[in-house]
């Protein structure tokens, strides 16, 4: 059986939501990678320079170990001359006695690359260790000869400690005895600069990731809150549309009560009794043809003469509950019936003037403004002690207008707004006019009432839609 897959659909609430907290997290996420690579780069900057300080720190101790030593033996090495044995003797035990800390000494080399001195490692005393490189391939001995030769130097390779055998860093300080042909130095096991500058990485980056998770927690509580307020506001709204469509529901049902109590009063105050005076006639045509009275004629003719208006009156009823010449001929035909219409009933006099349309309304635009000038009459005639009516209807670059207007006393202020008690009327005119799109004007006074609606261009057929369509409704 195959598997159909159908994309996701998200509600409104949820593209809400979404649209709340996608810019939110792309902010969050930005923001928290630049605070991350800029805490990052900051300290990094501040690690290499606590690295270089006291790297700094171990070279200047350094180089005073090396200045003491040389101060300690100058007073041999200076009136000693390059082949003086006995000196070189003494200042080697000197320089031999110079241990401090658990790995510090001192060690001399001669410039063939011998060992002279080296009293915390005695094995590589007396052997000639030219070319002596670390594990990392950095030569050791040759560069130290080569810095004394120079005066002094600095030199960093690994070496083995001599407390616990283990490879370590060293940074070294070297002089040169040129007289002698000796290199003397010093070093010392930076792995407590590299200890700490790696606890101090380590702390940063702790740092950095609970900078992460204060942002992450304010993120959240930030995300919650949005949640919590959009499902608060879905909550209300839902509400609010429940109320509005109860209200809704409540105002069709009052509107379809309404219609069928005007269809009904209709029915038994027009047609009823015209019926009732048919029948009359009838009955007394039939007695009298019975009794060969010569009048039967005359009642049979007003018998007649009521039916024809019984079936003027079922046109009139039918036509108010669905106008077929809004069908067959378009709004602006059907206006002008409604208003001569209107005019005969009431003797209010009634203007009605158009332009040609074409027929070019769709057909939702059409019913509802015909409704609205039916309901505009319908509230003139019982509420206005009109006199005059003027109705206007054209089409324009904007869409179609349809202006109503009288001379009447006006509507009350409570009843102009779609909220106002007593204005149903006005609240099915203001409702049709928004499912269009549209837009509803009243303006009322003590001098009268004008009534402008306004459909937009988009409820307006292309001309060749207008052709076909008024085509198929007369076919």
């Amino acid at each position: 059986m195959p598997h159909h897959w159908f994309p996701l659909r998200p509600t409104y609430a949820q593209k809400l939501f979404l649209l709340a907290t996608l810019p939110l997290l792309v902010s969050v996420i930005g923001i928290a990678l630049m605070v991350g690579v800029q805490s990052h780069r900051v300290a990094e900057r501040e690690i290499l320079a606590m690295e270089q300080r006291m790297l700094q720190a171990k070279k200047e101790e350094l180089r005073n170990y090396v200045t003491q030593a040389r101060n300690g033996f100058y007073f041999i090495y200076g009136v000693a001359a390059p082949d003086d044995e006995a000196a070189k003797e003494k200042v080697a035990q000197i320089l031999a006695a110079m241990i401090y800390g658990k790995d510090g000494f001192f060690f001399v080399y001669d410039y063939d690359g011998t060992n002279l001195v080296s009293p915390r490692q005695t094995e590589y005393i007396g052997h000639n260790w030219r070319g002596l490189k670390d594990s990392q391939g950095t030569p050791v001995v040759d560069t130290f000869i080569d810095l004394a030769r120079q005066g002094a130097g600095w030199h960093e390779f690994l070496w083995e400690k001599p407390s616990t055998g283990e490879e370590a860093e060293m940074v070294a300080y070297v002089l040169g005895l040129q007289d002698w042909q000796w290199a003397i130095g010093t070093g010392v096991f930076i792995d407590d600069v590299k200890a700490s500058v790696q606890a101090a990485r380590i702390e940063m980056e702790q740092r950095v990731q609970h900078t992460f998770y204060y942002i992450g927690a304010i993120t959240l509580a930030a995300l919650l809150l949005v949640f919590i307020s959009g499902m608060a506001l879905n909550i209300r709204e839902r509400r609010l549309a429940d109320a509005k469509l109860k209200a809704l529901t409540q105002r069709v049902f009052d509107a379809q009560e309404e219609e069928r109590s005007r269809v009904a009063r209709e029915l038994h105050d027009g047609i009823s009794q015209i019926l009732v005076g048919v029948r009359y006639a009838l009955d007394t045509t039939k007695r009298r043809l019975t009794q060969g009275d010569a009048r039967a004629a005359d009642t049979l003719d007003r018998g007649i003469s009521n039916l024809s208006g019984a079936i003027q009156e079922v046109r009139r009823i039918s036509r108010d509950l669905r106008p077929g010449v809004l069908d067959d001929l378009g709004l602006g035909p059907a206006i002008k019936t409604l208003a001569e219409d209107f005019s005969a009933r009431t003797g209010i006099e009634t203007d009605f003037s158009t332009v040609v349309f074409r027929n070019r309304l769709d057909q939702e635009s059409k019913i509802a403004l015909y409704r609205i000038a039916q309901e505009a009459l319908t509230n003139i005639e019982r509420h206005s002690g009109a006199t005059r009516v003027q109705m206007d209807l054209r089409g324009h670059r904007t869409g179609a207008t349809l202006r109503i207007s009288d001379n009447g006393q006006g509507i009350p202020q409570s009843r102009q707004t779609k909220g106002g008690p007593g204005g149903l009327g006005l609240r099915n005119m203001q409702e049709r006019i928004d499912q269009l799109d549209g837009t509803l004007t009243i303006s009322s006074s003590r001098t009268g009432t004008e009534i402008v609606a306004k459909v937009p261009l988009t409820h307006l057929l292309p001309p060749e839609d207008a052709t076909s369509h008024k085509k198929k409704s007369v076919e």
